[in-house]
Parts: structure tokens; C-alpha cells; sequence
């Protein structure tokens, strides 16, 4: 008997406020109101499911993408400060504390008897912004997969967060954790394939392959490159792992000692993040990135400084004729594991009028993550979705490992449509 395999899709949406940022979402629905479908985005850097309830208030919202209207869950039930879920929303903060504050009698609480006091609100941040909310329960249905009393998050006010997310990281309220009750199979791997960006609003979108579980991959054609998960004590729920180095064509520049491990404190390695748009770089990493990129493409094209101004993007150039690009590839630690990233995976190229001269734009898609020395207490650097489009990417939990095969993205989801039928 195969093992299980659960197949979902989601799709690409792309905000254009004060920079770019895309986003890859995916919806379901509540038992206790099935009519209206939860849309949110999908974020393996974060461990927990939330969305915005009525009534909702949104500071700094205004401009932002809004993916999903604000929930009903008057019928959901609220989660015990008793519960495990609890303590884990509330950085594992003890029951009988919890119990303490949601103001269940002292002899109650002795006696483990405060079921009926709910857990109490919780803050959550991300780097750009945070919310408050409580815990419920309700039963999901996400396509064909019921999953009972399932726990989320319920934010009545958020600062910058008007859409809500599907936390897919490590940790006892994410999406895999939760999936994995239902079973083991389908919470210990699951896999996306990125369809690739565009930019242009009227392009036609097609979904991008969530993939809950192991299918056979022999006939889909590279094998996985995996590189090992590393634990961060201080951020357990990220997935990080180990960078060697990084290659600009033939030369490869070695990656500061502070991305090929994570030490005592949480400090270093580097994040895979589907949440996060492009992938930040410490400083020195960067600058040397950027330089050898500059040496080898600055001296055939002109730099675009105007558009470097206006997009924050860069190096930028005015293409001319055949332009040769050097190849970017990312060295991991273990197993002499590396990934060739396609050409638009870290260039991008389009069509600028800045100057009134509709002229061939192309800049590298790689940002400054900021000096070494301040990126203490967290990751050192984040791979993110943009560099990731047109791989699958497997989270193999039960073997603490992250792997990378190249694909057609949409091809696959054809291809375990038709398996699945």
C-alpha cells in the first residue's frame, strides 16, 4: 500500500505598495461556517495558523493586499488554558500560570479542574508587523482532507497584517504538526513547487503544487540535492540550514562561518522561508556577491543607475545584444549538496521608460541583509521564494533534512492531478 499523499494547490499573489512582495496563498473552510473560505499565506518561517476575525481592526493597513474577508467563529470553540496549545501560543508559558491569568479559582487550578477558563490572548510578531489574538477549535476542510478539532489563532487587531497565515514551521500549532495527528505521513514530509514570478498583473496564473506526504518521484526527473536541518534553541520552528558558499560562475566565495552553523545562542544559518520574497545576504557575503557579479557584467553592460534609484533593485543594467549572465550557485554544508539556480531565479529582466526610451533592464535579484555584526540573536540569512521558483522543495521531517529538485511546476501538478484521478 503507497504511503499517503495529499495534494493541494496554491496560488501566487503579488502586492506592489512600497516594494514588491509576493506571497503564495492557500484557502480552506471551517466546519462551523462552511460557506466562506479562508484565504492566507503560506509561510514555512512562522509556526502558526491565524487569520482575522470580525470584529477587526488593521493599523497601517491601508494600500496592503487583503486575501481573506474577517471570520464569524462564534460557533468555534475556545481553547483551555489547560491546554498544551495553549503554553505553546504562549511561549511555553506553564497551564497553572495561564489558568492564573485567565482567572480560574486557586483550588481549581491545584486540581488541574480549569477546562472552562478559556486560554488567554496572545501577542505575535513578524519582522514587519504583529498581532494580537485568542485560540479556537474547529474542524478544517481543505479539498478533500478533514482534520478535526484543529487549532488557529483568531486576531480581532493586527499592525500591518490584514491577511492571515498558514504557519508551516516547526512547532506544535503549525499546519504539518497538526496534519501529522491525522497522520504521521502526511504531517512528517510536505513539498511545494514555486511557479515562477511575473510581474505583469494580467498574466494568467496557474497554481503552484502543495504536496502533504511522499509521492514517487522518479518519473518527474532530477533527484533531490538535501542539505541537513539545523536546530536554532531560540527559534525552534525555523527550518534552517548550513551555506558553504556561493559561486559567481567559477569563482566561489566562501560564506562567513556564521551561515554554516547555528550556535548556543540562535545565532546564524541560513532560513528557508516561503513567506519571505527575496533572499537577504549578511553584508560581506553580499558586497562580494555583488562585486564579482559587477566584474563580469559591468564590463560589457552599462549600470542602470537611475532604475537602481527607483526600484531599490541592483546591480542593474541597460542590456544590449547577447548578454551573458555568470551562473549563480549555492554551495550547502554536508554531502558536497549544491543547487544551480536558473538565470531568472536571480536576474531579472524588463522593459524600463523611465526616460521616456523603452530600454532592456536587467538587475540581480539578491538583497543586503545588513552588516554582520548586527545580525546576532537570529538566522545570519534567509533563501527566499523568489530564488526558490521552479524547484520543489521538500521539508523531510523525519529525516531533519531540506531538499531541492528542479521542475516544471506546473507540469507536476498536472502530473499528480492525473496520478491522484
Amino acid at each position: 500500500m503507497p504511503p499517503p499523499l495529499f495534494l493541494l494547490c496554491f496560488m501566487l499573489c503579488i502586492s506592489h505598495t512600497h516594494q514588491i512582495i509576493i506571497d503564495y496563498t492557500l484557502s480552506f473552510n471551517l466546519a462551523s461556517n462552511p460557506s466562506q473560505s479562508i484565504t492566507l499565506y503560506m509561510d514555512t518561517g512562522s509556526d502558526l495558523v491565524w487569520f482575522p476575525c470580525t470584529p477587526f481592526q488593521c493599523i497601517l493597513c491601508e494600500g496592503k493586499f487583503n486575501a481573506t474577508t474577517p471570520l464569524n467563529v462564534t460557533r468555534s470553540h475556545r481553547v483551555s488554558c489547560q491546554s498544551p496549545a495553549c503554553s505553546a501560543a504562549h511561549s511555553s508559558m506553564s497551564s497553572h500560570d495561564l489558568c492564573a491569568i485567565a482567572r480560574c479559582p486557586l483550588d481549581s487550578i491545584e486540581t488541574s479542574d480549569c477546562s472552562s477558563a478559556t486560554c488567554p490572548p496572545f501577542y505575535y510578531a513578524y519582522g514587519d508587523g504583529s498581532f494580537i489574538a485568542r485560540l479556537y477549535r474547529d474542524s478544517l476542510s481543505m479539498s478533500s482532507l478533514f482534520l478535526k478539532n484543529f487549532t488557529f489563532g483568531c486576531a480581532h487587531t493586527a499592525l500591518a497584517e490584514p491577511t492571515g497565515v498558514a504557519g508551516f514551521g516547526r512547532g506544535l500549532l503549525s499546519l504539518p504538526a497538526q496534519l501529522a495527528t491525522l497522520s504521521p505521513n502526511l504531517g512528517n514530509r510536505f513539498s511545494y513547487c514555486l511557479v515562477s514570478h511575473s510581474f505583469d498583473q494580467q498574466r494568467v496564473r496557474k497554481p503552484s503544487p502543495l504536496i502533504l506526504g511522499r509521492y514517487d518521484d522518479s518519473a518527474e526527473g532530477s533527484e533531490f540535492v538535501y542539505t541537513s536541518m539545523l536546530r536554532n534553541p531560540k527559534h525552534p520552528y525555523f527550518y534552517c540550514v548550513g551555506l558553504a558558499g556561493i559561486s559567481v560562475g567559477k569563482r566561489t566565495i566562501p560564506a562567513p562561518e556564521m551561515l554554516r552553523r547555528v550556535n548556543r545562542r540562535g545565532d546564524g544559518g541560513v532560513v528557508v522561508d516561503s513567506g519571505t520574497t527575496f533572499t537577504m545576504l549578511p553584508a560581506s557575503l553580499y558586497n562580494s556577491v555583488v562585486s564579482e557579479f559587477d566584474r563580469r557584467v559591468g564590463r560589457v553592460q552599462k549600470r542602470a543607475s537611475k532604475v537602481e534609484e527607483k526600484t531599490g533593485l541592483g546591480p542593474c543594467y541597460f542590456l544590449e545584444g547577447l548578454v551573458e549572465v555568470p551562473t549563480v550557485t549555492w554551495h550547502f554544508v554536508g554531502n558536497d549538496s549544491y543547487v544551480v539556480l536558473p538565470r531568472g531565479n536571480y536576474f531579472y529582466e524588463f522593459l524600463d521608460g523611465g526616460d521616456g526610451v523603452r530600454r532592456k533592464v536587467g538587475c540581480l535579484m539578491l538583497m543586503n541583509g545588513g552588516d554582520d555584526s548586527e545580525l546576532s540573536g537570529g538566522p545570519g540569512a534567509t533563501l527566499g521564494n523568489y530564488q526558490q521558483q521552479g524547484f520543489e522543495v521538500v521539508y523531510d521531517l523525519e529525516n531533519q533534512r531540506v531538499g531541492f529538485a528542479k521542475r516544471q511546476c506546473a507540469s507536476l501538478w498536472d502530473s499528480l492531478n492525473r496520478h491522484k484521478s
